[in-house]
């Protein structure tokens, strides 16, 4: 894969490092948009003037950081596969952002070579970086496969709620495939980057004809949009509709954001995909089935994934699933040395942390903030969820948060 015509976001605010970047990407006959803060690199990636491939983005920037950046975009969007930037001393940070799905990072000082390399390797193609065709091995794994087996057979709109991460997306292409209309389009609703989303899923509708019409983020639809939505499900558009939502809070409670009568229809079509810390083993086959693809591009291959390292795999609470999981694979897989992949290349802070033996203070405090980040995925951002399922009240979350210093991104 070449990076020929790709367009790559870099959002960088250091002159000397952006501008060797801009150089070096069109010499490989990129298209680069440089913008050197993050108020204008959040339009830059949700309303680009043409799609965009990846973004590279600096994690300290002027105005903000990058894991704030990416944080906004994924309320509003799906964004493209990231790159961070990092400097020596932000490997914790560099762990978050790949808990909350960024694709890859490189520390400072790096080579070229190895940016470029890095940066193909998280640009996927058409059918490139999909999770596998099954969604694991469990009995929960299986029953969420042969709902969306049952479902495809149908023309009722299916919902499918799940978490970050947990490849909705791949699930949804593979009920297109299995499907009588599988030789029809398979269209997805990018809203997040139209000004006009009601407009956007007009003409998409249009475009999926009698094929299959994706729409991530139901709940980030405007109301104007929803109007359309239910005008196409009660009218019998032609396209099949397959819509996703995050997971349900504990309290059971409909999003508030999602129209009661579009939300009864799609319930009657229901597939929950569980989070990858409910599933230890489909983590540790998840990582097989990516090893097995990731090893055999290598120059010389690893013998395995070590037991040691499974064990790691097994024991990760994964707040980013599979998304986190596969860019984890990705870096160790490449940056192995050994014969045998292992604990310290799947997880490098572990070696971060090995070399200073923390205080029980500082062990308690880096637990609590984990566990804190892990519920916050769980919940999408929901402050009150996430201190529900925490078992405290939601001013005690926020204080924690705060001395944490970690950013409230409730609703």
């Amino acid at each position: 894969m070449t990076l020929r015509d790709r367009h790559i976001v870099l959002i960088e605010d250091d002159e000397i490092m952006g501008a060797s970047l801009v150089q070096r990407l069109e010499l490989e006959g990129a298209v680069v948009t440089w913008v050197k803060q993050m108020a204008r690199g959040i339009p830059a990636v949700r309303t680009p003037r043409r799609p965009v491939d990846a973004a590279v983005c600096d994690i300290r920037l002027p105005d903000g950081s990058g894991e704030e950046l990416f944080a906004e975009l994924c309320r509003t969007t799906t964004p493209p596969p990231f790159l961070f930037i990092t400097g020596q001393g932000d490997i914790d940070q560099a762990v978050r952002l790949l808990h909350a799905g960024a694709a890859d990072y490189l520390t400072k000082p790096f080579d070229t070579a190895d940016f470029l390399d890095r940066l193909q390797k998280i640009i996927r193609t058409d059918g490139e970086g999909e999770f596998p065709a099954e969604t694991g091995i469990t009995p929960a794994a299986r029953h969420v496969d042969e709902m969306a087996r049952e479902f495809a057979k149908g023309d009722e709109p299916v919902l499918i709620r799940a978490a970050r991460g947990l490849g909705k997306a791949g699930l949804a292409r593979r009920m297109h495939r299995e499907s009588d209309r599988s030789a029809a389009p398979f269209v997805i609703l990018d809203e997040g980057r139209e000004r006009d989303d009601a407009a956007a899923l007009a003409r998409a509708i249009e475009a999926a004809g009698e094929g299959t019409l994706y729409i991530p983020g139901l709940d980030s639809l405007s109301e104007a949009a929803q109007a359309v939505l239910v005008t196409a499900v009660r009218g019998g558009a032609p396209c099949a509709l397959i819509a996703t939502l995050g997971p349900e809070g504990d309290d059971g409670a409909a999003p508030a954001d999602v129209r009661d009568d579009l939300l009864s229809v799609l319930l009657a079509r229901e597939i929950v995909i569980p989070p990858l810390q409910d599933r230890p083993d489909d983590a540790v086959w998840l990582a097989t089935q990516f090893f097995q693809t990731l090893n055999a591009r290598r120059p010389t291959p690893l013998r395995g994934i070590s037991a040691h390292a499974a064990a790691a795999l097994r024991a990760h609470d994964w707040p980013g699933n599979g998304r986190e999981l596969r860019a984890r694979m990705t870096r160790a897989v490449d940056a192995a040395t050994g014969e045998w992949l292992m604990p310290g290349d799947i997880f490098p802070e572990m070696i971060a942390e090995s070399e200073r033996f923390a205080t029980l203070a500082e062990a308690r405090e880096a637990a609590e903030r984990r566990h804190i980040l892990a519920a916050l995925s769980r919940t999408e951002g929901h402050v009150g969820q996430a201190a529900r399922i925490l078992r405290i009240s939601r001013t005690t979350l926020w204080e924690k948060m705060q001395r944490l210093g970690l950013s409230e991104d409730d609703d």
